[in-house]
């Protein structure tokens, strides 16, 4: 009944749809005149005829035959009866059977489906609507926002201009308003002024449009932009965006992270306060054939191992986890635990291999970040780009095409400890993936990819790692959020930190069983003002404490089913 009343109050408020069935009213009254024309000649002609019939036989013959049924149970004799019913019939099957049917769609049933439609996309939201998120465009990166913020119970709404995308969403599941997104009165309409967040990852010339609209109306309202072109960021600044993103910037320092450049040296790919999270290939090193127990990396140096890569896969390591030579190590600790590390085994590798470049597979954006990367580590690199319009002069490009065995040639592939593939379409990567797999087993191969049901793929046509532009972008925002500045360490892994779940308060991480019943690690305990790196197994929880954690995805959604508070 609500739902009906809904769509019945759409109808009734629009003028458009009002104005509709004034026209659908006129053309029944039209009809209702013309049959009782009809019905007053038949009673003439009949008396013409010397046949009489009542009134409500008069209008029975009329309808039967204006809607060919005509039962044949009163006929005219004459010529100019027969001609009168000629002309009834023709103007039934006309006004009844052509023209009835397309004015009751056009006039009544389409505006009732349209108010029908709109009843599910609407344009505004309850008053008390507070500390929501408002997302003016669905793409993947906010696709994946969006599953981040039903995870942690987080209110949004999708903004779209239009009717059919907005309704495409809500057969998704996907909470959508409508309306114009440069326009001051669609936020008011969505409650802007309460909102948490404003996510705007449109055209750059769109985001600035929308965060100058915004600013007209809502001076301190958070507003996160995303920036294509590096020109773009001081314009969204100046409009005043609180946040600007340069994604294919952070995707390709976050790719070049974590490279193998050639030696066993901890890269570091993220930090949060104190806390530092690296990672390592072992390969060359003591490490390989030892157990995680045996390798003393704890005790030694003062780092948690949280995690091993092998093959892009994300192990949680147990005591009795066996190192293999291909194995990535992930660890945290702190700058100081991670220096030591670097002490011992940052040389193992560096001999057999230095000086030969690492391959970057495209010359866009995220290739071009790769490689400014690269510069500042003094990592040689070889770009390649099929495209001769770009940087044709610089030494470090080769022109061709990846697919094709000359050109890889050229780039010195057979020696290249690492391939960085950086195409934005997912097919391509695939495709070179697979190839550049089967023709170098041993060579590290790290892909970006830009949606996210196209990672698993990635994996198994070979790559060792797989960045999300989508992940990496959901995660940034979120955390910005969340007043975090963390960003994703790789895809499927991830910081969150959390306050101590009341079935935790008092008990000791050993009690806890955090990693046994869900995956992740504790990395972290904010206790007071005071973060407390990689603590020991009996430290006991306390009130008001936050948790920092390090999980894949499933682990992390595996925690917050566990200890929801």
């Amino acid at each position: 009944m609500k739902f009906l009343s809904a769509i019945l109050s759409t109808i009734s408020g629009s003028k458009i749809v009002k104005a509709n069935i004034s026209m659908l009213a006129k053309y029944l009254l039209a009809i209702v005149a013309l049959i009782t024309f009809y019905s007053i000649l038949f009673h003439y002609l009949m008396d013409l005829e010397g046949q009489e019939h009542s009134w409500i036989t008069g209008f029975y013959w009329t309808l039967t035959v204006m809607s060919t049924l005509g039962f044949g149970d009163i006929t005219f004799t004459s010529d100019i009866g027969r001609a009168f019913s000629i002309i009834v019939l023709l103007s039934g099957v006309i006004l009844l059977l052509i023209l009835l049917p397309f004015v009751f769609i056009k006039f009544f049933f389409a505006p009732w489906m349209d108010a029908q439609a709109r009843s599910r996309a609407p344009r505004e939201l309850p008053m008390d609507t507070r500390n929501h998120v408002i997302i003016t465009n669905y793409d993947p990166v906010t696709s994946s926002l969006v599953e981040k913020l039903i995870s942690y119970k987080k209110d949004y709404v999708v903004l779209v201009d239009e009717l059919k995308q907005a309704l495409e969403l809500y057969d998704r599941n996907i909470r959508v308003a409508i309306g114009n997104i440069d326009d001051p009165k669609t936020y008011s309409n969505l409650r802007a002024q309460n909102a948490a967040l404003i996510v705007a990852t449109n055209s750059d010339q769109m985001n600035t449009n929308i965060t100058l609209t915004l600013r007209e109306e809502f001076e301190h309202l958070p507003i996160v932009t995303t920036a294509e072109s590096p020109h773009s960021v001081d314009i969204l600044q100046l409009a005043g965006s609180s946040r600007v993103l340069q994604l294919y910037d952070l995707l390709g320092s976050s790719l070049a992270a974590w490279t193998i450049a050639g030696d066993c040296k901890a890269n570091v790919i993220g930090r949060y306060e104190q806390l530092v999270i690296a990672q390592a290939p072992v390969i060359g090193t003591p490490l390989v054939g030892q157990n995680l127990s045996e390798s003393g990396i704890r005790e030694s140096f003062g780092l948690t191992v949280v995690g091993i890569w092998e093959r892009g896969k994300f192990i949680v390591p147990k005591p009795d986890t066996i190192i293999d030579r291909t194995s990535v190590l992930v660890f945290a600790g702190t700058e100081a635990s991670v220096a030591k590390y670097d002490e011992v085994y940052s040389f193992y590798q560096i001999c057999k291999v230095a000086g030969d470049p690492v391959i970057i597979v495209g010359g866009g954006r995220v290739g071009h970040a790769i490689a400014a990367r690269f510069q500042e580590s003094d990592i040689p690199y070889l770009i390649i780009e099929r495209n001769r319009r770009r940087n044709e002069e610089d030494t470090h490009f080769v022109y061709g095409d990846a697919a094709d065995i000359h050109t890889l040639e050229k780039a010195w592939f057979e020696k290249a400890p690492a391939a960085l593939i950086t195409s934005h379409d997912d097919a391509t990567n695939i495709y070179l993936t697979k190839y550049l797999r089967s023709l170098r087993p041993d060579m590290q191969i790290l892909s970006r990819a830009s949606e996210d049901r196209n990672i698993s793929t990635l994996h198994r046509a070979g790559a060792d790692f797989v960045m999300s532009y989508a992940s990496l972008g959901a995660n940034a925002i979120f955390n910005f959020l969340m007043n975090e500045e963390t960003l994703l360490l790789a895809e499927g892994l991830n910081f969150f930190h959390l306050q101590v779940p009341r079935s935790l308060v008092g008990k000791t991480l050993a009690q806890s069983g955090i990693r046994e019943k869900t995956g992740c690690t504790v990395v972290a305990i904010q206790h007071k003002d005071t973060a407390l790196i990689n603590p020991e197994p009996n430290l006991q929880m306390e009130n008001n404490d936050e948790l920092i954690l390090i999980g894949t995805y499933e682990a992390e959604s595996a925690f917050l089913a566990e200890f929801s508070s």
